[in-house]
């Protein structure tokens, strides 16, 4: 059995994101909000994590208690999206309202859809769902 990838992640009082490893090897990470303290820990893990890529791995980003996807998040997404080490990836995104989802939308759209494989969902049993299906199954 191949050794899970450490975390690396410590919960802070003013980031408004979770992250927990999942059991099949990838990650949840619930955001509460997408303050600019959010969006720097956020930016730095992810870089992080995209280092050294080199396995295919499932995440969900759960960010149905988000309002509003600001500017600069979509432009941090976008940056971090067309990185090749984020074809290893396949990410479910859930979201509450339509104006999340159209931001996630726009972030799809100007990242090329090259690297990162993802579908959007309103139900996160839907996304776990989409998630368990084999790497090989992607449609």
């Amino acid at each position: 059995m191949t050794e899970l990838k450490p975390l690396n992640w410590e919960s802070k009082p003013d980031v408004g994101m979770n992250v927990v490893r999942r059991g099949d090897g990838g990650m949840t990470v619930t955001f509460t909000d997408l303050s600019d303290a959010t969006l720097a820990n956020w930016h730095e893990f992810a870089s992080d994590h995209l280092l050294g890529s080199d396995q295919r791995v499932r995440n969900l980003y759960d960010l149905r208690q988000v309002e509003e996807i600001p500017e600069k998040a979509i432009r941090m997404a976008v940056d971090l999206n067309i990185d090749p080490s984020t074809r290893n990836i396949r990410l479910a995104v859930v979201v509450s309202s339509d104006k999340t989802k159209a931001a996630i939308e726009e972030i799809a759209a100007l990242s090329g859809g090259e690297s990162i494989y993802f579908s959007l969902f309103t139900d996160i049993d839907e996304a776990e769902v989409w998630l368990s299906r084999p790497l090989d199954q992607i449609s």
